[in-house]
């Protein structure tokens, strides 16, 4: 089938249907970046209805402002986003773009692609939507629509199938003049009519040239996600206006703040529980147990441990379920037992 018909009608559907989404709007490709960072892993609803997107580029509106600001400030900026490395890939990102590149973000798609947190996707999709470049992009929905187009079966997480998706998309995106369109148009018909189940496959402007038989049993995917349970046990200790928080270590949310870890000497006979919850992360369930930790001896806590004053709760950033934890016991009652 001609790849220059599937563009066309795409492009032509696309200017007519296509969503006025705020990036949409700008050629600006820190602007489109930051979109795509958060998109990542995020719904297009969360990042827009509730502000994150606007918030972001008025408080870092450049690259220089992101590159000089303050770590916290990112952190507390891109909070309840959840993936902490990817705002600090970001600011890493523009501190490298303003020492090596002159603060001007580099138009070449394999420099692009060195960036910090910057893969194959993202920097397809800046080139194209910033710089209308004839670059591919691969994504959940892009890799449904293609993979249905040509009625393939190969595995989309295989090495072979992965490979025949990029080649697919560059053919497609190399036989049109407007590549920002393009590959909008294709995120587009994924996320409007090309839905995994249901497919408004009449309504589909390329439905002449799709081959799929069964569109709802592509894409095929050879390995299933197993989710894994996961018991997690924290304190509450509250003294005078101040909380005990403890300030993570690890790679995945160093320099954020939480409710300190249970002490190992309490976990035989963990005090009672103020609060439990739970809360998603990649593959795995998270049961969060908040325990009355008034009791803990003075010595258990480690050096990373900070009371801090109500007042400046809000200046250190915290991953969303701790805070909506800590929000929940400060506001309806400290020992009062509340479960989900």
């Amino acid at each position: 089938m001609s790849a220059s018909a599937i563009t066309s009608s795409l492009v032509s559907w696309f200017r007519q249907n296509g969503r006025d989404y705020p990036w949409r709007q700008t050629h600006d490709p820190y602007a489109i970046l930051v979109s795509e960072v958060m998109l990542q892993q995020t719904q297009i609803t969360t990042v827009l209805d509730r502000g994150y997107y606007h918030r972001w580029l008025a408080r870092f509106p450049d690259i220089p402002t992101l590159a000089s600001a303050n770590e916290a400030d990112v952190l507390s900026a891109w909070e309840g986003l959840g993936y902490y490395r990817r705002a600090r890939n970001l600011q890493k990102l523009a501190q490298i773009i303003l020492q090596d590149h002159a603060g001007i973000f580099p138009n070449d798609p394999v420099t692009i692609r060195s960036l910090p947190g910057i893969g194959p996707y993202t920097a397809g999709a800046v080139s194209s939507f910033a710089f209308g470049l004839n670059e591919p992009i691969v994504d959940g929905n892009v890799a449904r629509v293609l993979s249905r187009i040509d009625n393939d079966p190969t595995p989309i997480d295989s090495t072979l199938g992965n490979k025949r998706l990029w080649d697919r998309a560059k053919e497609l995106v190399t036989s049109t003049d407007d590549p920002r369109a393009f590959n909008s148009a294709l995120m587009e018909l994924g996320q409007s009519l090309c839905k995994p189940t249901k497919p408004a496959c009449p309504d589909c402007p390329i439905k002449d040239y799709c081959q799929a038989s069964d569109p709802e049993s592509l894409p095929i995917k050879s390995v299933r996600t197993e989710i894994t349970a996961v018991t997690e046990r924290v304190i509450f200790i509250r003294q005078g206006n101040s909380i005990l928080l403890e300030q993570e270590t690890g790679k995945r949310r160093t320099g954020l703040w939480k409710l300190p870890a249970l002490p190992d000497s309490l976990f035989d006979q963990p005090p009672a529980v103020l609060l439990k919850s739970s809360y998603g992360i990649t593959r795995y369930k998270v049961t969060l147990w908040v325990h009355d930790g008034t009791a803990t001896p003075e010595s258990q806590w480690p050096s990373n441990h900070r009371f801090i004053p109500l007042a400046d709760l809000n200046e250190h950033p915290m991953p969303s379920p701790y805070r909506k934890a800590l929000n929940r016991l400060l506001s309806h009652g400290l020992f009062k037992l509340e479960n989900d």
